[in-house]
């Protein structure tokens, strides 16, 4: 909702004074920001000053989120000045102040048409690997371009082969003291930022350069600080528009030379800015509007995203964008609503009217440090070691993102960004989540092979499980899984089809062929669990044969039956002639469901789990009548199913022993836990063999599996197991 909504139909959630406090620290933050990020697009300082007024206070009235802030930010600013780059137009010259203003008016032009289209929705197609590594890609390019600032050097543009040479080069220029102010104003920000977050460090390091210039004259030794900052608001322009004495106000971006030729540059870089500003500005505030419950309206964004920057294109700013480190900085000091931004757009007013002299002692070190922090603000760092340890596929996409706006710029960074984000999608299709599963003897149900220890495949027989509609693309996934997983003694092959939701007609002919194929060769071929529809797409594809010959069935079971299979199903390695259906057991306790949860770190979590509820069972004398009650043992991670139960106690009495063992629990308490554990061990077991004749057979090998994992993983505690079950069996 907007402010007056959320003043009209909330106003108790407002409030005042953090919302008010929160602008005035926004505001004093975004200064050296904001006159950085004006120069980094081709702007002289003072410009983005009027970047922080205007457009902010519009955004303020017409967005939906309670509490993003917006402001003159990295990526805008930095396309604006590769746009520059290419077209060879000076930083902060006469072409520059003309261009830079029609470019926020052409991106306002493509936000507004991206309202009135309805794109917001887009935003979900753009995958937060791909935006992560552009965001990261632009913030280095940046950071690279701003280095040689740190020590007395001139900014470079370009690639990151062209900044690289450049740092290099400026070496000539290198003053140390400017590069102990600049590297010292890193490090001191760095550092509070971690240890006391909520001090604003960076309005602290403008105050003690300004300081320092003051008293000290910084600029004696060699230091450069910045030029004079004209006091006073921003003149209404006209973008693209110069007003001369003697001529009028004329179109001057016409009489710069070649502008002819960077027309189709202006246009793309232009909707490649409004891209980015949609995607990146959608994206954060989507997330606080989750964290807090609130409402977004994507297309409402746009609206006000088109409207802020047509505000920045007539004061003469660059292209204005969602700032996540401002807004990170309003959330941490309880901001609520937009009155946040309405106090920052004021006080901004009070720094241009009253403020701009103070800022002529700002040394140029000083700002470039806090600009190359605000930008290591915006590296997804943690999220490129996260992807790297969950899934190497999404850690490449991030990475061919960031590289691609490391060596081919921003501009094409955009294309290469959306391309991957589409590449993400279709490869997601392409290789779909697959299993072939089998039996958990005893029980109900299909499981995954590689998943469950217990299962087994059902014998001669193939069921394979595919997660994912079928097209051109996957059908040679599908056919080659299938046809590398039979054997010579393969009778019938059985498709769990629950995850094929559509058929496409080179996919249903492939699936014509396998079938026939695989019928040839004395193989059965079923297509089960699906959904109905799926049959009349068959029709529709020409894939009648498959329904016509009974190759379709509703359930895995009645293919097997088909086949000649009933229950109970022999199963390889296992001799299931006393096997019985237990489905009450499948209903009630999940078989080695931690194993299915955590695969291969299942015991280790298992391990972890029972140490964190004996460390608390012996920190509260009473925990035991809870956690050992004989309804079930429930955790923080919920309740634990009876098989996966008794490896719990197994490794409770291990934690209960070390406990006892360090001094850290009455050994007469610890024993009585043992007893009450034995007591509970003994109840599942019982529960177990009244649910199926097999469990027990099962679970006294999962037993061994449990020993032999201690034995050779953890020999210490090994031995402690050893010695529990020792004392336990001397007492009975």
């Amino acid at each position: 909702m907007t402010l007056f909504e959320q003043i009209k139909k909330h106003p108790g959630s407002i409030q005042l004074k953090k919302d008010i406090f929160s602008g005035i620290v926004v505001a004093l933050v975004s200064i050296p920001i904001s006159m950085g990020y004006a120069q980094i697009a081709g702007l002289p300082p003072v410009y983005g000053l009027y970047g922080s007024l205007l457009p902010i206070f519009i955004f303020a009235l017409l967005t939906s989120s309670r509490q993003f802030i917006v402001g003159v930010d990295a990526m805008p600013a930095a396309m604006a000045g590769s746009i520059l780059a290419q077209m060879g137009i000076a930083s902060q010259s006469k072409d520059a102040l003309c261009l830079i203003p029609a470019l926020a008016f052409l991106v306002s032009v493509w936000l507004f048409i991206l309202f009135f289209l309805k794109a917001g929705r887009i935003v979900k197609y753009i995958s937060v690997p791909v935006m992560g590594g552009f965001i990261s890609g632009v913030g280095t390019t940046i950071i690279l371009m701003q280095v040689p600032k740190l020590f007395g050097g001139t900014p470079g543009t370009g690639e990151i082969t062209v900044l690289l040479t450049n740092i290099i080069e400026q070496r000539e220029n290198f003053h140390l003291l400017s590069f102990i102010l600049g590297f010292g104003t890193i490090l001191i920000i760095l550092i509070c930022k971690k240890f006391i977050p909520k001090i604003p460090m960076t309005v602290v390091m403008m105050a003690a350069g300004a300081l320092a210039q003051f008293f000290l004259k910084l600029d004696d030794y060699g230091v450069r600080v910045m030029t004079e900052v004209p006091s006073g608001l921003p003149s209404p322009i006209l973008p693209g528009f110069i007003f001369e004495k003697g001529k009028g106000i004329y179109p001057y971006i016409i009489d710069i030379p070649g502008i002819s030729g960077f027309i189709p540059d202006l246009l793309m870089g232009s909707l490649g800015i409004a891209a980015v500003i949609m995607a990146q500005t959608l994206l954060a505030s989507g997330n606080y509007a989750r964290k807090y419950h609130d409402d977004l309206n994507s297309n409402r964004e746009l609206l006000s995203y088109g409207a802020m920057n047509l505000a920045a294109a007539f004061t003469g700013a660059c292209p204005v964008n969602g700032s996540v480190s401002r807004s990170g900085i309003a959330d941490s000091m309880g901001t609520r609503s937009q009155i946040t931004s309405i106090t920052a757009a004021f006080t901004m007013l009070l720094v241009l009217l009253f403020g701009t002299p103070m800022l002529r002692y700002l040394p140029v070190p000083v700002l470039t440090g806090i600009v190359i922090t605000a930008l290591i603000g915006i590296l997804e760092i943690p999220m490129a070691v996260k992807l790297w340890k969950s899934g190497k596929n999404e850690w490449l996409v991030f990475m061919l993102a960031f590289l691609g706006v490391l060596f081919f710029g921003t501009l094409y960074g955009v294309v290469i960004g959306v391309l991957l984000s589409f590449g993400e999608v279709a490869m997601r299709a392409v290789v779909p989540p697959t299993a072939f599963v089998g039996r958990i003897p005893g029980h109900g149900n299909f499981y995954s092979l590689k998943r469950n220890t217990e299962a087994r495949p059902v014998k001669n027989t193939v069921i394979y499980r595919f997660s994912g509609n079928l097209f051109f693309a996957n059908i040679d996934l599908f056919c080659d899984s299938i046809e590398n997983a039979i054997k010579e003694d393969t009778h019938q092959v059985v498709v769990d089809a629950r995850g094929i939701g559509s058929i496409d007609i080179t996919a249903t002919e492939r699936l014509i062929q396998l079938y026939r194929s695989l019928r040839e060769r004395g193989i059965l071929f079923y297509l089960t669990e699906h959904d109905g529809s799926l049959n009349d797409q068959l029709r529709k594809m020409g894939g009648e044969v498959l329904i016509e010959e009974g190759a379709v069935r509703r359930t895995i079971t009645l293919a097997l039956r088909d086949a000649g299979l009933e229950k109970p199903y022999e199963l390889e390695g296992y001799d299931a002639s006393a096997d019985k259906e237990a489905v009450g057991f499948e209903a009630d306790d999940r078989l080695s469901e931690f194993e299915w949860v955590f695969g291969e770190e299942a015991e280790d979590k298992m391990k972890l789990l029972a140490q964190s509820i004996a460390e608390k069972m012996a920190a509260e004398v009473n925990s035991e009548a809870e956690v050992l009650s004989e309804e079930g043992l429930r955790t923080d991670w919920g309740m634990i199913g009876r098989f996966d139960e008794d490896a719990f106690w197994d490794y409770m009495e291990i934690r209960l022993a070390e406990l006892a063992g360090e001094g850290k629990l009455d050994k007469s308490f610890a024993a009585k836990l043992e007893r009450h554990i034995e007591k509970r061990r003994e109840f599942g077991r019982k529960k177990l063999a009244e649910m199926n004749p097999h469990a027990a057979m099962l679970l006294h090998k999962h037993g061994e599996v449990l020993r032999n994992y201690l034995k050779h993983n953890h020999p210490k505690e090994y031995e402690t197991y050893l010695k529990v079950h020792d004392r336990r069996d001397k007492d009975r």
